[in-house]
C-alpha cells in the first residue's frame, strides 16, 4: 500500500484549501433529521444543514450560522483532469488537450478541421515505455494540432486545439 494520502481540494465561497484523508480521519461527523449535520473538527463543534448537493458535479450548498455556503470538493482524479483542461463533471467546454504527462508522440490521428466523436484517438503518447491513447471525451471540432509524431512533450504542455 502507498503512504501518500489522498488530498482534496475544497473550494468554497472563494476559499480554497485541502483535507487529506487524515483530517477527515479526525472529523467526527453525526447526521441529524432533515439534512442537518453536526460536526467536531479540532476541539470545534458546528451545526450545518444541506440545502442542496449535487454528487455528479460534486458540489453542494449548506447553511452555518445562517450563512450559505457553495462548497466544491475535487479528488486528486478531478485535479489532474483540471490540470489536463478537462473537468471531471463535463460542465465546461473543453477548449484544448493537454499531455497528461511527458513523453513522446508516436503518431498523431487527426488534423485541422476535422470532426471527431467522443472516444475517438488524438493521438498515441509514449511514457515510461508504455504507449497511452490521448481521447477526446466529446464530440469537437479540431482548430489547430499543436505537435507531430517524433516530438518530445512536457506535462500539461497543450496538444490540441478544440474549437
Amino acid at each position: 500500500m502507498s503512504d501518500q494520502q489522498q488530498a482534496f481540494l475544497v473550494k468554497a465561497n472563494g476559499f480554497v484549501f485541502t483535507l487529506t484523508e487524515s483530517d477527515m480521519a479526525q472529523a467526527d461527523i453525526v447526521a441529524e433529521a432533515n439534512h442537518v449535520y453536526h460536526l467536531i473538527y479540532q476541539h470545534q463543534s458546528v451545526n450545518g444543514k444541506v440545502l442542496d448537493a449535487s454528487p455528479d458535479h460534486k458540489t453542494m450548498q449548506v447553511e452555518v450560522h445562517g450563512n450559505t455556503h457553495d462548497v466544491n470538493i475535487k479528488d486528486s482524479l478531478d485535479q489532474m483532469l483540471d490540470s489536463m483542461g478537462y473537468s471531471a463533471a463535463g460542465s465546461k467546454h473543453i477548449k484544448e488537450v493537454k499531455a497528461p504527462m511527458p513523453g513522446l508522440v508516436l503518431s498523431v490521428s487527426v488534423e485541422a478541421g476535422q470532426q471527431v466523436q467522443e472516444g475517438d484517438r488524438l493521438l498515441i503518447l509514449e511514457a515510461m515505455k508504455m504507449e497511452n491513447s490521448i481521447m477526446i471525451h466529446a464530440a469537437a471540432t479540431i482548430k489547430s494540432v499543436l505537435v507531430k509524431a517524433g516530438q518530445a512533450v512536457d506535462k500539461g504542455q497543450v496538444l490540441v486545439v478544440l474549437e
